[in-house]
């Protein structure tokens, strides 16, 4: 299957082991000592290993030195470095699948991790210590690990937990089943706790998306707790192979109610700022790390205007899926104005267009040079910057090049920051005193906050370096 696919598109998978005692024998030999030990790491000798071992490593450092510009191999001198190179590439993501033979299985931290495949006859603290290495919390987003065993281990789990834990650990160690998350269950204390499938009913139930309208304060935080827990729910879900097909919500569905949940996020923090409410967080709580985790980027949003485009723009339900995904996606929903006003000059047929016989249509700029629609974007957005940037410095009678070197620096920065004199040296020259000194705090305030708003609406668009923004 992997071969199939794009090298881009690959799985990237790496793998390590050592000599250890017990090179040739079984996980229940005397090595395991009867208790699924883990033995001693060696992440720095490879001399040891038989023939076999060795030359399976050295072939899978090869492809490895192929796979990320490397030059490691299995020496004694080398293997430490290749060992190090491999942890800091774990806890970066850029490895995604680890094979190991009794390594990185103690004292290697990484919260990023989410599974662990075993095939190993692990027992008390060495099934402990191996399991915790994918169970460390990251965020609501990763709030357990995923354990596969290759053998039955269930008994032995019991027995590790009970012996570390106490009776009533194991219904706080492990994760309820699909079936109890699905169809809901009675904990451990006798609380009754209500399934995914019920919780979807009563959503599509009491907030139908036709005519979407949820009025009063009371009414909202009840929309907005349930669909908090849907969204945990469905996070845990995802971990099973048997959620796939069983939704019950359809996506487009799905993503009408996260364009609804995040205009009332956005409406609670508003009333936030203006003092209405003292803080969100003390009535209700909105899980946008989870909301973050479900969805799209730029990249597939504009292959869905590829794909309206090539229809001749007159495809409405590909037009109405972009924008309830705008709406619904927090990182888009700043840039809604940017991709409808994209989707607005296809409309208005400023690229120069060619059907051909089939009725695709292809992309010409203004030179005859055919375009892609990722270039097309890539056009607009610069025009469109430079065009909204000018337009702000001549109506706020800004410094236009230390206005535009500011913005450039904060692209770079990831943030638009108020702390030193830049925004003070940009300003036209103003008062600080008497009764200018309130107008010029206002004005100030005010071009700080087009400033972010240009920020959010640019940021991942529009790309600066640090020597870019240093290098006046």
């Amino acid at each position: 299957q992997q071969q199939n696919l794009p090298p881009s598109e690959r799985l990237k998978v790496a793998t390590i082991f050592s000599y250890a005692v017990n090179e040739g024998e079984s996980d229940s030999s005397e090595y395991s000592n009867g208790m699924g030990s883990l033995g001693e790491e060696n992440s720095e000798s490879t001399a040891k290993l038989d023939a076999n071992s060795q030359e399976f490593l050295e072939s899978a450092i090869k492809d490895y030195n192929e796979m990320f510009n490397t030059t490691y191999d299995a020496s004694n001198n080398k293997f430490q470095n290749y060992y190090k190179d491999v942890s800091i590439r774990m806890k970066n993501k850029e490895i995604d699948v680890l094979i190991v033979v009794n390594m990185f299985l103690t004292g290697f931290d990484a919260t990023t991790l989410n599974t662990l495949w075993v095939d190993k006859n692990l027992r008390m603290h060495g099934l402990i210590q191996a399991f915790s290495r994918t169970n460390r919390i990251l965020n609501s987003v990763k709030t357990f690990g995923n354990i596969v065993c290759f053998r039955d281990l269930s008994y032995r789990v019991d027995e590790a937990v009970a012996l570390f834990g106490d009776k009533d650990a194991q219904g706080i160690v492990l994760c309820p089943t699909f079936e109890q998350i699905f169809n809901g269950y009675v904990d451990d204390k006798g609380i009754e706790r209500c399934g995914y499938s019920d919780l979807v009913n009563e959503l599509m139930e009491k907030y139908p998306l036709q005519g979407f309208n949820i009025v009063g304060e009371e009414n909202q935080k009840k929309f907005i707790s349930l669909f908090s827990n849907i969204l945990r729910l469905r996070n845990m879900l995802k971990a099973f192979d048997q959620f796939e097909g069983n939704e019950i919500i359809k996506e487009r569905d799905m993503q009408d109610y996260l364009g609804h949940y995040q205009d009332l996020h956005e409406e609670w923090k508003r009333k936030e700022q203006k003092g209405e409410i003292a803080n969100i967080t003390d009535d209700v709580v909105f899980e946008m790390e989870l909301v973050r985790q479900v969805e799209v980027n730029i990249d597939y949003i504009l292959m869905l205007v590829e794909q309206y485009h090539s229809r001749h723009c007159k495809d409405k339900n590909v037009l109405a899926s972009i924008r309830l995904m705008v709406d619904a996606s927090p990182q888009l929903r700043s840039k809604k104005k940017l991709i409808e006003g994209f989707i607005a000059q296809l409309n208005e047929n400023e690229l120069g267009k060619l059907v051909d016989s089939e009725g695709n249509i292809t992309v010409y700029d203004s030179n005859g040079n055919k375009v892609s629609i990722v270039d097309c974007w890539s056009e607009y957005v610069e025009q469109k910057y430079n065009h909204d940037l000018a337009q702000f410095v001549q109506s706020e009678g800004l410094n236009d090049a230390l206005t535009r070197k500011f913005m450039e620096k904060s692209f770079s920065a990831g943030e638009v920051s108020e702390l030193g004199t830049d925004i003070n040296d940009l300003m036209p020259r103003m008062s600080r005193f008497g009764a200018a000194a309130k107008a010029r705090a206002e004005k100030k305030s005010r071009i700080v906050e087009s400033m972010r708003n240009m920020f959010n609406e640019f940021v991942g668009l529009i790309g600066f370096s640090q020597y870019d923004s240093q290098k006046d």
